[in-house]
């Protein structure tokens, strides 16, 4: 998801830059529902967001949407969950097990965009001084996992499920 962060977006109509991507959008439900967009006004209560599927297709140096008319204005307090930002940003967050065992915390998330806007995975890292020794791990996604207001709580038995990206 980091690699979305600061990708020009473009409207597939008219050739035209509409923005860049400052954030990605959350469901509830592990889902990604679409992409917020810089927004150059200092006094806002709004964001400006483009909806998963107003997405044509996304590249490694641009997102492009089906046109301007995808650009639209969300209140930011009705925003439940972010990757980078907000309140309720994923980023950072503890991961703990259900039975007390913290397996480090939220660096990225992954997604594979043949599959849609599903979440597989999030990777995780366990300090700086553990990244450099053994590298960050992927914990793959599975139903049982739960965002809570400060952490998000996996399953027992999810270190063993960690791996190498």
């Amino acid at each position: 998801m980091q690699e979305m962060i600061g990708l020009a977006v473009f409207d597939v109509e008219q050739g035209k830059r509409v923005g860049k991507v400052l954030d990605v959008l959350l469901g509830s439900d592990w889902s990604i529902t679409g992409i917020q967009l810089e927004n150059r006004s200092l006094f806002h209560s709004s964001i400006k967001a483009v909806l998963w599927d107003d997405i044509v297709a996304y590249g490694e140096d641009a997102v492009m949407i089906r046109n301007q008319q995808a650009v639209c204005k969300w209140e930011a307090e009705h925003i439940q969950n972010t990757f980078l930002s907000g309140p309720g940003k994923l980023k950072d967050l503890s991961v703990l097990t259900e039975d007390g065992i913290r397996i480090g915390y939220v660096t990225d998330v992954y997604f594979e965009h043949e599959l849609g806007n599903t979440i597989t995975g999030i990777e995780i890292s366990d300090g700086f001084f553990t990244d450099l020794m053994e590298g960050r791990k992927v914990l793959p996604f599975v139903p049982e996992m739960t965002r809570g207001e400060n952490a998000i709580m996996v399953p027992r038995s999810s270190e063993q499920l960690l791996e190498k990206p």
